[in-house]
């Protein structure tokens, strides 16, 4: 008999979505039995069958998004579908229960771990961002917040995201301790050595913790040929410096990509910065700067990263930004700061890490940086190839199985 693997998460798309759906992939392909249960979204298919299950509703959903940012109390609602997923949960039958991204508005946390405790079965839980041990942020480096370490409160950033009008996280804080402590056997997993670092100083520090670093499909992502520098009417004797981003902002360094372009001379640098809207569009009329809002396909984005001569990821906070390993695996090295797991990307001397957010040093950077030498060199792509990371995961779940001996259920 096949053991089972339950993955749970907020979404069936971006990269969340990509890695539960991988992992469990790759999991059938070694014999285990998985189904991954996530919310309802705008973007789900008709069906609800198959091995994808979707639990919720817009208006279950829509209800505990207002409830939360009116009360400041995210994961205390969606009883229903909480209570519907619960009950798929024991017609499973899981011998592993596979934690993702819990705090998207979809799932009542207390129910979901009082099921687990009573139950005592396995998790695993990749934890992709903070939020597990803060009080309400994901992350916390710009707002210069180590509150989590002890007992949140007096939040500086209670309206961001997962937003609420009122500042609740001195009692989220507790409540999640309480929560997400005493299960019998979790497993932590993090992307980064950063992440896992501060799990440790954590209230989940009980917990082991184990770094499997998220890879990319290198089947897609190498260095290819392009037309972007004709297509785009691109000087050639230019330098072309990318940049790519799926929210920009100032936290994903928008501020200095700017001031970055103001300061280096146009008639030797291009800049290309993908993930942009019409509103950053406004910041960017500038006549070296090709403003790209979105790719047509991961070909067009291929092209582009093998193209550019420098890719450039000026965050301020990030786990383990994947965008540094595509443009690794195309070709084209990475220039980046000195926070979060983003240093940890760069493998095979592709690239450098300066001190956090300092513009000079990202400037020298760039315009000394020997692009002939360092560029389109060999890369061992099992360092970042997805196939070969989540065989980690494999080796887990065998481990649990072989730890535990019985079945749940």
């Amino acid at each position: 008999m096949k053991e089972k693997i339950a993955f749970i998460n907020a979404v069936p798309y971006g990269s969340t979505g990509r890695i539960v759906n991988s992992i469990a992939t790759v999991a059938e392909n070694h014999n285990y039995d998985t189904f991954t249960y996530f919310s309802w979204t705008h973007v789900m298919p008709k069906s609800n069958t198959g091995k994808n299950v979707y639990v919720g509703s817009y208006l279950g959903k829509a209800f505990h998004i207002i409830a939360s940012k009116i009360l400041g109390l995210n994961g205390y609602f969606s009883f229903l579908d909480t209570m519907r997923l619960i009950k798929k949960l024991k017609e499973y039958k899981p011998n592993i229960i596979h934690l993702h991204v819990l705090h998207s508005w979809y799932i009542n946390l207390p129910l979901l771990f009082r099921f687990i405790k009573n139950n005592n079965i396995p998790v695993v839980w990749t934890m992709h961002d903070c939020w597990a041990f803060t009080g309400q942020c994901t992350h916390f480096i710009v707002a210069k917040c180590d509150k989590w370490k002890n007992g949140c409160y007096s939040c500086p950033q209670y309206k961001e995201y997962p937003e609420a009008y009122v500042d609740q996280t001195k009692l989220m804080w507790n409540k999640k301790k309480k929560w997400f402590c005493k299960i019998e056997n979790m497993t932590i997993v993090t992307p980064s050595k950063w992440l896992s670092g501060l799990v440790n100083q954590s209230f989940l520090k009980e917990y082991p913790v184990k770094v499997i670093h998220n890879g990319i499909d290198t089947s897609i992502f190498k260095p290819s040929k392009s037309n972007i520098i004709e297509k785009y009417n691109i000087p050639t004797n230019k330098i072309i410096i990318l940049s790519v981003a799926y929210s920009w902002g100032y936290k994903k360094g928008l501020d200095i990509l700017i001031a970055l372009v103001k300061r280096l001379n146009s008639t030797k640098y291009h800049f290309i910065i993908v993930g942009t809207d019409k509103k950053i569009d406004e910041q960017l009329k500038y006549n070296n700067i090709l403003s790209i809002h979105r790719t047509q396909n991961q070909k067009e984005l291929v092209e582009i990263y093998s193209a550019a001569d420098l890719f450039i990821n000026p965050t301020l906070e990030d786990n383990y930004p994947t965008v540094n390993l595509e443009s690794i695996a195309c070709g084209t090295p990475v220039i980046t700061f000195r926070t979060g797991g983003s240093p940890e990307t760069i493998i095979d001397n592709m690239g450098c890490v300066v001190n956090y957010k300092d513009i000079d040093a990202m400037e020298k950077a760039i315009t000394n940086y020997n692009i002939d030498v360092n560029r389109k060199q060999y890369i061992d792509f099992n360092k970042i190839d997805n196939s070969v990371r989540v065989l980690e995961y494999i080796d887990l779940y065998n481990n649990i199985v072989k730890s535990r001996g019985l079945n749940y259920g």
